[in-house]
C-alpha cells in the first residue's frame, strides 16, 4: 500500500504536543517530534511548536539543528530574546506566532508593535487576532503589510477552555471569506484534532473539524459566499467533505496554512480512516 501524503495535506498539522490538552513534557515532545520527522507521514507534519518561555530549557537540546515554531506566550516584547536563544542553540525558528490583543481589545497597537519587530526577522509571522472588536481593520493592516513584502499572515482561535472561544460556522466562514478577499493566508489553532465537526462528550463543546475547514476553504477559494462556506463548516456527514477534498488531493492547499494540534496521531488516523491518506499508521 502506498504511504504517500498527498500535496493538499503537506505541512497541515504543526506539532503542538506541549500545549493543552495534551500538555506533554518538553523532553517527551522533542523525542516524539523526532519520530514524526522520521516517519512515512513526515510530510503531513509541520514544526514542533515551542513556547517562548521554554527556549532556555535544556530539554530543547535534542532539537539542535532542527526547526521549531515559536509561540509568543511571553507576549510580543519577549520574542526577540527567545529568537536569540534559539539561534545560540543552533535551532532554526521557521515561524513566530503571537496574540496581538485579548478579546475585546483593539488589535491595532499590538499589530503595529509586531510588524515593526518582524521587519528584521526574515521569517514567517502569524498575528493571532481575536474574532471580536476590530477584526476586519486588523485584517486590512496585515494584508497591507503582506502586500508590501512582509511575510505576515493571520491566525485565529477555533476552540479552547470556554464556549466563546469556539466561533460559530457563520463566524468562521465570514473570516475565511474575508481572508480570501484580501488574498491573506491564515492559520488556526485549538479544537481541530478530528476531521469532522463533532460534540465532545467530555467538555460539551462542539468542535470544528479540520476536514470541514479544508472543504470550506477550498470552496471559498473557488468563490463561494459565506452561506455556502458556513454550510460546509457545519456539516457532520463526512461524505460531502471527503468528496470535495479527494478531488483536490494533488493540488496545493489554498489560503489555509494549517493548524496546531497537540496530537499528530488523531488527525493522521482520521485522514486514513476517511481514505484520504493511505498508510499503515498504528493507532
Amino acid at each position: 500500500m502506498s504511504t504517500h501524503v498527498p500535496h493538499l495535506f503537506a505541512g497541515l498539522v504543526d506539532d503542538a504536543a506541549v500545549f493543552p490538552p495534551g500538555s506533554a513534557s518538553l523532553p517527551d515532545a522533542v523525542a516524539a517530534h523526532r519520530g514524526h520527522r522520521a516517519a512515512w507521514y513526515a510530510d503531513l507534519v509541520g514544526p514542533l511548536l515551542v513556547p517562548a518561555s521554554a527556549v532556555d530549557d535544556d530539554a530543547l537540546d535534542g532539537m539542535a539543528g532542527g526547526v521549531v515554531g515559536l509561540i509568543g506566550d511571553t507576549g510580543i516584547d519577549g520574542l526577540p530574546a527567545a529568537l536569540s536563544l534559539l539561534a545560540e542553540d543552533r535551532i532554526t525558528a521557521r515561524q513566530v506566532e503571537v496574540a496581538v490583543a485579548r478579546r475585546g481589545e483593539d488589535p491595532q497597537p499590538g499589530l503595529a508593535a509586531l510588524l515593526k519587530l518582524a521587519e528584521s526577522w526574515g521569517l514567517d509571522v502569524y498575528a493571532e487576532i481575536p474574532l471580536t472588536f476590530g477584526l476586519l481593520g486588523a485584517l486590512d493592516t496585515v494584508a497591507a503589510a503582506r502586500a508590501a513584502g512582509l511575510p505576515v499572515a493571520a491566525k485565529f482561535r477555533t476552540g479552547g477552555l470556554a464556549a466563546e472561544l469556539f466561533p460559530t460556522p457563520v463566524e468562521l466562514a465570514a473570516v475565511i471569506c474575508a481572508c480570501r478577499d484580501r488574498e491573506l493566508p491564515f492559520k488556526l489553532t485549538a479544537g481541530l484534532h478530528h476531521a469532522v465537526r463533532h460534540l465532545d462528550p467530555e467538555t460539551g463543546f462542539t468542535h470544528h473539524g479540520f476536514g470541514n475547514v479544508l472543504a470550506a476553504t477550498l470552496a471559498a477559494a473557488e468563490g463561494a459566499e459565506v452561506d455556502e462556506v458556513a454550510a460546509l463548516l457545519a456539516a457532520t456527514d463526512p461524505l460531502p467533505l471527503v468528496e470535495r477534498v479527494r478531488s483536490r488531493r494533488d493540488d496545493p492547499r489554498p489560503l489555509w496554512v494549517g493548524f496546531g494540534s497537540c496530537s499528530v496521531r488523531d488527525p493522521l488516523t482520521d485522514l486514513i480512516r476517511l481514505g484520504l491518506v493511505n498508510g499503515g499508521y498504528e493507532a
